[in-house]
């Protein structure tokens, strides 16, 4: 049974922005923020660079999984949340190559390119084809794993190094660790019929 779009929706946004939580792109925003001082120019570069990867990484997700709609495929979505949680642990930190980037265009264009190439391949980015795999709607997983983002990289731009003073990012971590380890096993708990 597929939860209604409110759960969807809510539990996308919880993954990510847990997920978020110390990744690279929150240590992008902290830098964008800290160099371009223009807040609200760096906000709408995620804003649109998340929503066209994710909806992305969504799309993949459903087209995969409608393709493949079988119990091997949902038990191997379920173990990708479940290595999600062990990948989550481990610590992001932004390659020199990230630090030293060039920003030509103004804000928007550099926040825009930056996050869309840093997220490629990134766990959050790798969560949300879960998501669209397991809950098979774009728009909601996509909407909500864009939310998620917001809300983990708002404070990040605004309160930049302060937010990371006051926040345990070795807590956060362990929490969204946990989070996905659940989704994984209340995914095999569903397929294997445990509930």
């Amino acid at each position: 049974m597929i939860p209604d779009p409110l759960s969807i929706f809510t539990a996308s946004t919880a993954v990510v922005a847990l997920a978020e939580i110390g990744d690279k792109t929150m240590l992008l925003a902290i830098v964008l923020a800290a160099r371009l001082r223009a807040h609200w120019q760096i906000l709408a570069g995620i804003l649109v660079a998340t929503l066209a990867n994710h909806g992305l990484a969504a799309l993949i997700g459903q087209e995969v999984a409608g393709l493949l709609d079988a119990p091997w495929f949902r038990t191997a979505v379920a173990l990708g949340f479940i290595a999600m949680a062990a990948w989550t642990l481990v610590p992001d930190k932004l390659d020199d190559d990230e630090d030293s980037f060039a920003h030509r265009g103004g804000a928007f264009l550099t926040t825009l390119v930056a996050f869309f190439l840093v997220e490629m391949g990134d766990k959050t980015q790798i969560a949300t084809i879960a998501l669209g795999a397991q809950y098979q709607d774009v728009v909601i997983v996509a909407a909500g794993t864009t939310l998620g983002m917001m809300l983990a990289n708002a404070p990040a731009v605004f309160l930049g190094e302060e937010l990371v003073k006051r926040v345990s990012l070795n807590a956060t971590r362990i929490a969204a660790a946990l989070l996905f380890l659940v989704l994984g096993l209340w995914q095999l708990a569903g397929i294997f019929g445990w509930l």
